[in-house]
């Protein structure tokens, strides 16, 4: 296996990986203020996401893949909602472990890294186009 097709299948995957990412983190912004339905009920548990490397011992590549797509098991934070149809006797209400700001962050840089990914894979094409090309006129 050629080096520009290496490439090609390592960004592919880091691709993979960072959509995969995105789908996770934006579950967790989509549900940032999901409580539960009942009094004392648990809210949405925020997701996370484990990445792993994979070496692949005929081309020497190392390719990015989800390892895992877990729970975050931080406590809940509580607010006083007494109203609410999930407080407790004492008019609290457990809240999603999603902090808006963390999960901000995690876009941002799951996207970033979806990009850098994505212009090794036009870079890598561009490379493999002009060795045609060369081929060609030969």
């Amino acid at each position: 296996m050629d080096a520009l097709t290496t490439a090609l299948k390592v960004a592919a995957s880091g691709l993979e990986a960072q959509s995969q990412r995105v789908r996770v983190v934006s579950e967790n912004l989509a549900n940032a203020q999901s409580t539960g339905n009942t009094s004392g009920a648990e809210p949405y548990q925020r997701k996370t996401i484990t990445f792993a490397s994979t070496l692949d011992r005929v081309s020497g590549g190392s390719f990015a893949q989800v390892s895992d797509i877990g729970r975050d098991s931080s406590a809940y934070p509580v607010e006083f909602l007494p109203g609410h149809e999930a407080a407790d006797d004492k008019g609290y209400v457990k809240m999603p472990n999603v902090n808006v700001l963390v999960e901000m962050a995690d876009m941002r840089e799951a996207n970033r890294s979806y990009e850098a990914n994505l212009q090794v894979v036009k870079q890598a094409r561009e490379l493999i186009s002009m060795t045609i090309d060369l081929m060609r006129n030969q």
